[in-house]
């Protein structure tokens, strides 16, 4: 089976590709930019068949140039929601999707493709219809306009298309592979390299009806994340949009409370709650900054019903096992 992942050398694209190896598959077409070339390491210990610079790729796979392409994992965009180049943006997120989808559709090939739960912005229903759906950037309109145009092209129950296009509303995604990613790694990373250089973590204090370290959101560890991706690669009969998250809100608390205590076991310390790490100093609550009022979502939760209906039964991690993994990962 030969498939391509773009995005490949990011986060969550080499964890599918990792997670592709481990199925025994290595015929697999690496799509990237390696401007900034210490990516790479995501790629070092994993099989491929080959590598293909992103401003070659798209012409290239619509011409035919790779053959017979079982599916795509389109992983690939700009995924800083502080990005204000619309422009740059759009190119990005929705331009090159949109050629893609026709050249996957014109050769056969499945198409998954990372959405985002920034689609829904400042939604308080996380649910795959839009109604509910609010973007409060550009790059959750990039996202959600590709959704869109999805829709029409296949129709809204996704039964117009030739071959399987499944769409992914990633949540607040958190594990292994993700250093390169500098302000947009997820709080767990941040708050391990805060640890280790200050014996403290740092949230957010009081913001939008939430005390501090409260706000909640839906924290999905990637191994979850590939897990789903592989199912629908293992069911192509299955297409739409769903939500990929957990299902279950946690407050950030729980997060720094889970990178503290998996950083001090083995010290003979016994473990702490929100409440006593605070009171001694393991967690510091921080003013909220001006530059994410109204940019911010308080609160995500996947509503996983579209999801469990195409008959995918997975069981993710909660933040107390999937970070504790994670920590280990790191230390």
């Amino acid at each position: 089976m030969r498939v391509v992942v773009t995005g490949a050398a990011g986060f969550i694209g080499s964890n599918i590709v990792k997670g592709l190896n481990q199925r025994g598959i290595d015929d697999i077409i690496a799509v990237d930019d390696l401007t900034q070339g210490d990516k790479f390491r995501n790629l070092a210990d994993l099989r491929i068949a080959d590598y293909v610079d992103l401003d070659l790729f798209y012409d290239l796979f619509a011409e035919g140039f790779f053959g017979k392409v079982e599916a795509v994992f389109h992983e690939g965009a700009c995924s800083d929601t502080m990005e204000a180049d619309g422009k740059y943006m759009m190119d990005n997120n929705y331009t090159l999707s949109c050629g893609l989808f026709k050249a996957c559709q014109e050769r056969g090939s499945r198409l998954l493709y990372a959405s985002s739960a920034a689609t829904y912005g400042g939604s308080q229903t996380f649910r795959e219809s839009p109604q509910f759906e609010h973007p409060l950037n550009v790059y959750g309109y990039s996202k959600l306009l590709f959704d869109q145009r999805m829709r029409r092209e296949c129709g809204e129950d996704f039964k117009r298309v030739k071959r399987q296009v499944a769409g992914f509303r990633y949540f607040n995604v958190y594990g292994p592979r993700e250093q390169h990613k500098g302000r947009m790694a997820s709080v767990a990373f941040h708050q391990f390299h805060q640890f280790r250089a200050e014996g403290k973590v740092k949230l957010f204090g009081e913001y939008g009806g939430y005390g501090p370290g409260e706000q909640k959101r839906d924290f999905v560890f990637v191994n979850d994340v590939v897990a789903v991706n592989l199912w629908f690669l293992d069911h192509p009969e299955q297409s739409g949009i769903f939500n990929l998250g957990t299902g279950r809100a946690q407050p950030f608390n729980d997060v720094a409370v889970a990178v503290v205590n998996a950083l001090r076991s083995g010290t003979g310390t016994a473990p702490s709650d929100a409440g006593s790490a605070a009171r001694q100093g393991l967690i510091e609550y921080v003013p909220f900054p001006d530059a994410l009022r109204g940019k911010y979502q308080s609160f995500t939760q996947a509503d996983l019903t579209v999801l469990r209906a195409a008959g995918c039964d997975h069981v993710f991690a909660d933040v107390q096992s999937g970070v504790a993994s994670y920590m280990a990962s790191l230390a």
